[in-house]
């Protein structure tokens, strides 16, 4: 139910633009001037700033609307994999893994996402906003694919490319995706936003000796129209049926580098695999320089613009084998990541008539601990040319938003994650799902992914916001399951 001073700032705003096919100039620049005036002490006056809080509605599984579970084996490990980094996700988690992979690889997988944000206004009025749907739409995906280039350098005659690898990836490390109904009280903030942003991710990688792998790439952040209409879409609600609406889409591109240091290998009898690791991998910050239209029930009123800062990630991590043999492998590992949110000071919005809406936002930086475990079985007896891995992993974050500046596009809190899986991998003259034979020739093996995580995100009650409608109690109960697939040549 609606206060009646936001009902009264419906009631004030919305006759100058519903209705109408087009609006004047000079009506349009009185109703942004009313706006600016009534903002200095009416925050909750947010409807030019429809996308203030991007940073806040997590798709789930993560801080902010930062995405963790970017590859099969990571996801569910926890995350924790930068240091291991030997199948083709490596693009993502430690571009210097993909030295560690021989031939071409390739690997996908999605998460199909599924739960519900709960608000409880101070009234004790109760809400539940959910994922557009059953489950996130579009679901986080990603794909992975690399070579090394060692056999093209025999053919050359060369041994300069031995130790070379390319890769190239797509995935979704940053988005989210939000829907409240109409009737909750900070509907004129927000009832839905959706960030389908893709990071297209080129890279390259040196071996430079038997301790020291090095990789580097570019992080191409971009819209694409077939994964939620190609861009940032974000609506909000007044009373009694208008909607205003804001979109806009940009293109921006970051770098990332990583090192691969092992110090301690397995015998030479056993591959010389490792059996430490120690990785270092930094990610660049980011700025995307969003330009749009805002939208009072479907009429454009402005062109908006307004800069979304992506922050920049400092990963360490370590896995150790205690077992590494011919039949068996066991591997744990641990990541911290160094988010730097603080960069993400506001999100100004921009009009075409010259008026800047000022949207303080003030994240913090967080640190995040990723442990995960995989125990491989090489040799089964009963299933000749199989392997099989069981894998789990846990999660400790907390969030970079502050009380004063939460919004409900971001519901987040501190969470603590939990995630299993499990993976096949069939080779030689097995069988795969009874179809194929594994290893024919131009295929080599492949493997199927299962994985399941559950985030599990602490209460929330929000009392001092600048926006009165936003403070509540929030709780966010989200879990995913996700299917992948790897695929050697």
């Amino acid at each position: 139910m609606l206060g009646s001073s936001h009902g009264q700032l419906a009631k004030a705003l919305l006759p100058k633009v519903v209705g109408t096919t087009t609006m004047k100039a000079g009506s349009m620049r009185d109703f942004l001037e009313g706006y600016v005036m009534r903002a200095a002490f009416s925050p909750w006056l947010l409807v030019l700033a429809l996308i203030v809080s991007l940073g806040s509605a997590s798709l789930v599984y993560g801080e902010a609307f930062r995405v963790l579970g970017q590859g099969n084996s990571g996801t569910a490990q926890g995350d924790a994999f930068a240091a291991q980094a030997d199948d083709p996700s490596a693009i993502f988690y430690n571009p210097a893994g993909i030295t560690q992979l021989e031939g071409i690889q390739l690997s996908a997988s999605v998460l199909f996402i599924a739960g519900h944000y709960d608000y409880e206004s101070p009234d004790g009025e109760k809400f539940k906003g959910n994922l557009n749907g059953s489950i996130a739409t579009p679901p986080p995906t990603n794909l992975y694919l690399t070579a090394k280039l060692d056999k093209l350098g025999n053919k050359l005659g060369t041994k300069l490319m031995d130790n070379i690898a390319l890769g190239v990836g797509i995935n979704s490390p940053f988005g989210l995706v939000i829907n409240w109904p109409n009737n909750v009280p900070f509907s004129a903030v927000t009832t839905f936003a959706q960030l389908p942003l893709i990071d297209v991710k080129p890279t390259l990688a040196f071996k430079a000796n038997e301790y020291l792998s090095v990789g580097a790439g570019l992080d191409i952040y971009t819209f694409i129209s077939f994964l939620g209409g190609g861009e940032v879409r974000t609506r909000s609600f007044f009373p009694p049926n208008s909607n205003a609406a804001i979109n806009g889409k940009d293109t921006a591109v970051g770098f990332n580098i990583g090192f691969l240091l092992t110090p301690w290998r397995t015998e030479a009898d056993l591959g010389e695999k490792p059996r430490l690791n120690l990785a270092f991998v930094y990610r660049s910050a980011a700025t995307l320089h969003l330009t749009g239209d805002f939208l009072i029930d479907g009429q454009k009123a402005a062109r908006a613009n307004f800069d979304l800062k992506l922050p920049q990630i400092f990963t360490w991590g370590a896995a150790l084998w205690p077992i590494r043999d011919r039949t068996n492998e066991w591997k744990f590992e641990t990541d911290l990541d160094y988010v730097d949110w603080s960069t993400f000071k506001d999100l100004d919005i921009r009009l075409s008539n010259g008026i800047t809406i000022p949207q303080p936002r003030n994240w913090k930086n967080i640190v995040t601990i990723k442990v995960g475990t995989e125990y491989k079985w090489l040799e089964i007896p009963s299933l000749p040319d199989w392997e099989l891995a069981v894998r789990a992993g846990y999660i400790r974050a907390n969030t970079p938003v502050p009380e004063l500046t939460f919004d409900p596009r971001i519901p987040n809190a501190d969470f603590n994650g939990a995630s299993f899986g499990i993976g096949v991998l069939c080779k030689g003259n097995a069988m795969f799902l009874g179809l194929f034979v594994c290893g024919n020739g131009v295929i080599k093996a492949i493997g199927l992914d299962l994985i399941y995580k559950n985030q599990l995100y602490d209460s929330r009650r929000i009392n001092n916001n600048i926006d009165p409608t936003v403070n509540g109690k929030y709780k966010t109960e989200l879990q995913a399951g996700g299917i992948g697939v790897r695929i050697n040549f």
